[in-house]
């Protein structure tokens, strides 16, 4: 995996990652990036679980599961927001 992030370190603009990112990855999975993203962005914000879950169309489970990772895991979430 060093190797990808290594790749995801030379691109310099966002149309750059767009590129790199939509020869990379289905049209699914970038959404689910970006619905991933605007989650974890919103629990930042200290929106209820339920009206993130309501706004994107997706499960409170699914929040659940981005609110972990964004106050128990890593500390990448921290790091752009």
């Amino acid at each position: 995996m060093d190797d990808l992030y290594q790749a995801i370190l030379k691109l310099k603009t966002p149309a750059e990652v767009a590129a790199f990112w939509r020869d990379l990855l289905t049209l699914k999975e970038i959404k689910t990036f970006a619905k991933r993203w605007e989650m974890a962005k919103l629990l930042y914000q200290g929106l209820p679980y339920a009206a993130i879950a309501k706004k994107l169309s997706v499960s409170t489970t699914t929040v659940t599961r981005t609110a972990y990772w964004l106050h128990h895991g890593k500390g990448g979430y921290q790091l752009v927001l």
